[in-house]
């Protein structure tokens, strides 16, 4: 992967295949110099900045939150917060149809922005005014009183606004951002520098912001994070002037529905060998050249077959549910191929969410001390996969995949990317087993397994590895899912490709709510004390299942073969 290099994008938006986009009218500052290209970036980068800070900052600690300001028992604050989760991962696909067929990038990025900004002031209100939360445990006792309907409905509408902006805006200012570059070199480059700005965001909302929640105010954390996503909403406004807005046209959806429909009514009609039999796109001012739709899938070739009374002397569709564009019927196929790859990365993702939680578990009960005077805060200690992940990001882009480019005379494709995370993957998970094991062992030496809330006598430092394994695998498998998303997707789609990831990572966490359900109730593993439980077996159940997971896509990357990228890795999967 070349690294980034600031300067003006060429020419105007264009598909993936390199034609010109309809996407996009001719777009002109005041000055006649086009829109779009690098100088955008400073804008996006810094708008996901203020908002990452803002969502990230509540996001991040709020099992600890919901433990010790609402007096939620452990394990039902981690479900809690894997629902809010996959909540947040499940929206986006929201925001891309929205932005897809209606409303276009800069609106709902907009729009989510402002939702975001007073879910932040909610949550502000009910960490600044006590008859907006219970009252606090007394220390050593088992008597707490729980919170009300009243301070639960006003505590769940701040964290649904603001998790209905966090989960919408990431995605779509992503889209926005892509859009304002013509080449897939730019846009994976893009892609690469958008994550890095993202997690970097991350690692200062969860250091900064953390701890002042933790040791400062509650109140004073949430108004940092409302401040932040305000002045990211004003940087966004400011850079309108030099964004390519993308044209919505309708919904993209329609027309894979039609496919299907045209599909099934042509179905007993022999399929032709003459490219002249199918419809192509006619735009009107001059004639597609005609090409055979692919042989793969080929039922769905009948919804392109021209029959009579479907196509006018006008070249227009008569009948729209009953022909097709040859394109239409490629795109369509294009998502049936990738999903089974889609489908891989759910387990991908499970494991991931549930270390997320399980780890702040861990923490507190663990000695999170640096010195005589500083203590981690537990919320804070996931930093390390953010930190590791931004590292690594950069490493990739600036040296490693420019060394292997030279070595090999290519470069990794995105599969080959998202494999790497799968190894990374599972050994993070046989990490975080074997550190359990020897917390446990020391639990059990010290006769701690029946004390609540009793601390370990062992350095929080022993999670770092886990996190910093888990952090290089996100650093592979992240922005290569996304790019692949991004690249492979009809052109219509692109919103909806870069929530594609994030629809996965949804799922993954309730997939990973579930799982924890089943565990609990059926083996013991995981009781209220983890002291007293088996949080190691969990973690190697899911070593076990991302080896499975592994096996699986491997078999689906070797199958697969690129749609749009074929200049850049010659139509098919290195893997």
């Amino acid at each position: 992967m070349p690294s980034m290099e600031l300067q003006p994008s060429a020419g105007a938006g264009s598909n993936m295949n390199g034609s010109v986009s309809g996407d996009y009218e001719t777009q002109m500052l005041s000055s006649g110099e086009k829109r779009g290209g690098w100088i955008t970036f400073f804008f996006v980068s810094a708008t996901l900045t203020g908002l990452m800070i803002a969502g990230w900052g509540w996001l991040t600690n709020l099992i600890v939150y919901l433990i010790e300001e609402f007096n939620v028992e452990s394990i039902d604050a981690t479900q809690i917060a894997n629902v809010v989760n996959g909540s947040i991962n499940m929206i986006p696909i929201i925001g891309a149809v929205l932005a897809d067929s209606f409303l276009g990038s800069f609106h709902v990025v907009s729009i989510s922005s402002v939702f975001s900004l007073l879910g932040m002031v909610v949550l502000t209100l009910t960490a600044t005014l006590s008859n907006l939360r219970p009252q606090q445990c007394e220390t050593g006792s088992s008597l707490c009183h729980g919170p009300s309907k009243l301070q639960l409905a006003i505590l769940y509408t701040g964290i649904t606004l603001a998790s209905i902006g966090l989960g919408v805006v990431r995605f779509t200012l992503a889209t926005l951002g892509a859009n304002q570059f013509d080449t897939p070199k730019d846009q994976g480059i893009f892609f690469n520098w958008f994550f890095f700005t993202f997690y970097a965001a991350c690692v200062i909302s969860s250091l900064v912001i953390v701890y002042v929640q933790d040791n400062i105010s509650w109140g004073l954390g949430f108004g940092i994070c409302a401040a932040a996503n305000f002045i990211g909403l004003v940087i966004f406004f400011l850079g309108n002037r030099f964004y390519r807005h993308d044209k919505p046209q309708g919904s993209p959806y329609t027309s894979l529905a039609r496919v299907i429909v045209a599909a099934l009514r042509k179905r007993n009609i022999l399929l032709s060998s003459d490219s002249k039999d199918y419809y192509q796109e006619n735009d009107g001012t001059n004639k597609t050249a005609a090409v055979m739709p692919k042989r793969s899938f080929r039922f769905l070739n009948h919804a392109a077959l021209k029959t009579e009374g479907d196509i006018p002397s006008d070249g227009s569709i008569a009948k729209p549910w009953r022909i097709c564009t040859v394109q239409q019927v490629e795109d369509l196929k294009t998502l049936i191929r990738i999903i089974p790859i889609w489908a891989s990365t759910v387990f991908l993702a499970t494991p991931i969410a549930i270390q997320s939680s399980m780890t702040v578990l861990q923490a507190l009960a663990m000695d999170r001390h640096l010195g005589p005077k500083f203590k981690i805060p537990a919320g804070s200690i996931v930093v390390v996969v953010l930190i590791s992940s931004a590292i690594f990001i950069a490493l990739l882009d600036r040296f490693l995949f420019p060394t292997w480019q030279k070595l090999t005379g290519q470069s990794l494709t995105p599969l080959q990317r998202i494999g790497i995370g799968h190894v990374f993957n599972i050994l993070s998970m046989a990490i975080s087993a074997l550190v359990e094991s020897k917390r446990l062992k020391i639990a059990h030496d010290h006769h701690l397994q029946d004390q609540q809330g009793a601390l370990v006598p062992m350095l929080s430092l022993w999670l770092f590895p886990q996190l910093v394994v888990v952090g290089i695998g996100e650093a592979f498998h992240f922005p290569g899912n996304v790019s692949l998303y991004y690249q492979e997707f009809p052109v219509s789609m692109k919103s909806t490709a870069t929530a594609m990831i994030s629809i996965v990572v949804g799922i993954a966490f309730y997939v990973s709510t579930a799982l924890v359900d089943l565990i609990r109730n059926v083996t013991g593993w995981l009781p209220d004390d983890i002291n007293n439980g088996r949080l190691d077996n969990f973690y190697w159940t899911f070593v076990v299942l991302g080896l499975l997971n592994f096996g699986y896509f491997l078999v689906c990357a070797k199958l697969y073969k690129y749609q749009n990228l074929e200049q850049e890795v010659e139509g098919s999967s290195q893997l």
